[in-house]
């Protein structure tokens, strides 16, 4: 049992909110230490693992990416786009974005995600057109057009993923159901799911309209 010592250490980081970096580092050492592992044993393996993985880290490159152009105006100039074109409103903002994401999908173009597009474009572009259209915006207005500029990212990234033949979602439905005697490929099932995707975005878009009106319910008040 103590050579499960590690997975206490994790339970106790999360618990005490410790940094997960360092909370796991120290987890993998006492649990190489406990093995009979020796020091120089402990870090050759948490290198090794390190480097055969380190493709999966690659996205903490894109936040000071973002950082960088946030801090340099890419907010401000996504809302004045949105200030200029006047008529479009926050639920327009978030129906174009969500047909773009399922054609990205239906692409297999990674253009998204809730850090890297839906904070520093989406929702401001969002709120910029909801207070063009409808003046300023209170805190639970602000709030509800978060809630859904990070669901047009869902909707989008959910329904559009399978619309390409070669995802990695695709192809395991399709492995799967062949093992269990079904003739398919997955280029079918991209097929099949573009009902749902269209389906989708309609539901999406009544979503998005409907919440334009309450906006403009709130004003006439």
């Amino acid at each position: 049992m103590i050579k499960l010592i590690g997975v206490l250490i994790v339970v106790i980081g999360f618990i005490f909110k410790v940094e997960t970096l360092f909370t796991v580092l120290v987890a993998g050492i006492a649990t190489g230490l406990v093995a009979g592992l020796d020091f120089n044993e402990i870090l050759t393996i948490l290198g090794q693992s390190f480097v055969a993985n380190r493709a999966v880290s690659l996205f903490i490159l894109t936040l000071p990416v973002i950082g960088i152009l946030e801090r340099y105006g890419l907010r401000q100039r996504a809302v004045y786009l949105i200030e200029k074109l006047g008529k479009l409103t926050t639920g327009g903002v978030l129906s174009i974005y969500m047909f773009a994401r399922q054609i990205a999908g239906a692409l297999s173009i990674r253009m998204s995600g809730h850090p890297q597009f839906v904070r520093p474009l989406v929702n401001p572009m969002a709120q910029a057109a909801g207070t063009s259209q409808n003046g300023e915006l209170n805190e639970e207005e602000e709030e509800e057009i978060k809630a859904l500029s990070a669901a047009s990212e869902n909707y989008g990234n959910f329904y559009g993923q399978n619309l390409f033949a070669g995802s990695s979602g695709v192809l395991l439905i399709a492995s799967t159901l062949t093992q269990f005697g079904y003739d398919v490929t997955g280029l079918a099932i991209a097929k099949a799911s573009i009902i749902m995707a269209v389906i989708a975005f309609i539901v999406a878009a009544v979503q998005f309209r409907l919440y334009d009106k309450k906006l403009s319910r709130r004003i006439k008040k």
